[in-house]
C-alpha cells in the first residue's frame, strides 16, 4: 500500500503548505505566550503541562490532516474514522486543556461572542449541534457531496471542528462559569454524547451494501481524490491508467472497509469518552473534593 500511495507525490502525501500552517500556529502561540506577553497585561504563561498538551494537538493535527493519513482518508473508510476521531474528538481536547484561559476569555469575552458562546456552550445545544452534524456528515448523500467540492469539504470540515470544540465547553472550559457545575452532571453529558454518536455508527457498521459512492465509484473516488492531490499529478495517473479504484490501495473489500471504519470510530470514541469519565469520577472523589463536598454518610458520621 505504501509503495503504491508514492505515486501521488510529495505533496499529496506531506502536505507541505500544510505543514508550514501548523507551524505558524505554534510560532504564534509560542510569541503569545513567551516573548509577547506583557502586551497582554499581567498574565501568566503557559505551564509546562499546557505547551505539551498544546504542542501534541498540533502535531497529531498534521498527522491527520497533512500526513499520508489525510490521502488514505480519502481511499478508506477506515483511515477516515480514524482521522475524524482524533480530528473532532482528541484536538479539541488538547487545544482546550493547552491554551491559557486568559486567551481563551480574550477571544471569547468580546461583546458580540460572549452572549453567542454562552448559548452554543448550554449542555444540550452543544451536545445536540455536535452530535447532529456529525450524522448528518455521513449520510451518504451528504458525505459524498462533501467529497465533491473542496469548498463544502473545507466547510464541513471546519463546522464539524467547531462544534468539537462548543461539546467540550461543558466539561473542560477554562472559563469556569460555563462548565457543568456538579460532577454527576458532566457524567451524564459524557453518557448522552456517547450514545448520540452511536446512530452514526451503527448506520455505518450494519449497512449490508457500501454507502459512500466516494469509496465505491471509481469517477466519485477520482473526484474526492481531487481535494488532496494536485490536479496535475492526478490528470497523469488517470490519463496513464496508473490509478483505478480504492481496491488497489487495499486488501479488504469496500463493505469490510466500511464496517471496520465504523468499528474503530465507536472503539476510539468510547476510550476516548472513558478516559474523561474516569477523570471526572477521580476528580469528585479525591480527598481535596471530598473535604468541600462531603458524601452523606460522611456528614452523617461527623455530626453524631
Amino acid at each position: 500500500m505504501l509503495v503504491n500511495l508514492q505515486l501521488f507525490g510529495f505533496r499529496a502525501l506531506w502536505s507541505p503548505y500544510f505543514f508550514l500552517f501548523v507551524l505558524a500556529l505554534g510560532i504564534t502561540y509560542y510569541l503569545i505566550t513567551g516573548p509577547l506577553r506583557h502586551k497582554y497585561g499581567s498574565v501568566e504563561g503557559p505551564t509546562t503541562k499546557q505547551k505539551i498538551f498544546f504542542y501534541i494537538g498540533l502535531v497529531l493535527l498534521y498527522i491527520v490532516k497533512g500526513s499520508p493519513i489525510d490521502l488514505l482518508s480519502h481511499i478508506t473508510l477506515t483511515a477516515h474514522m480514524m482521522q475524524m476521531a482524533i480530528y473532532l474528538i482528541v484536538f479539541p481536547i488538547l487545544m482546550i486543556k493547552g491554551i491559557p484561559a486568559w486567551i481563551w476569555k480574550g477571544v471569547l469575552f468580546k461583546p458580540v461572542i460572549k452572549p453567542v458562546m454562552k448559548v452554543l456552550t448550554f449542555p444540550l445545544i452543544s451536545i445536540l449541534l455536535f452530535n447532529t452534524l456529525f450524522s448528518i456528515y455521513h449520510l451518504p448523500a451528504i458525505f459524498d457531496m462533501t467529497k465533491s467540492s473542496p469548498a463544502i469539504h473545507t466547510s464541513f470540515h471546519i463546522l464539524l471542528l467547531i462544534f468539537g470544540f462548543l461539546v467540550w465547553f461543558p466539561i473542560m472550559s477554562p472559563i469556569k462559569e460555563w462548565q457543568i457545575k456538579h460532577p454527576l452532571g458532566k457524567i451524564f453529558y459524557i453518557f448522552g454524547n456517547s450514545v448520540l454518536i452511536t446512530p452514526a455508527c451503527i448506520l455505518i457498521i450494519f449497512a449490508d451494501v457500501p454507502l459512500y459512492a466516494a469509496y465505491s465509484s471509481s469517477g466519485a473516488w477520482i473526484q474526492a481524490m481531487a481535494l488532496c492531490v494536485p490536479g496535475d499529478v492526478l490528470s497523469g495517473l488517470t490519463t496513464t491508467s496508473q490509478i483505478t479504484g480504492p481496491e488497489m490501495f487495499s486488501s479488504m473489500s469496500t463493505l469490510e472497509d466500511q464496517q471496520l471504519g465504523g468499528i474503530i470510530m465507536k472503539i476510539m470514541q468510547e476510550i476516548i469518552y472513558g478516559v474523561i469519565l474516569a477523570k471526572v469520577f477521580y476528580a469528585w472523589f479525591s480527598p481535596e473534593t471530598l473535604k468541600v463536598d462531603p458524601l452523606p454518610n460522611t456528614v452523617a458520621n461527623t455530626t453524631e
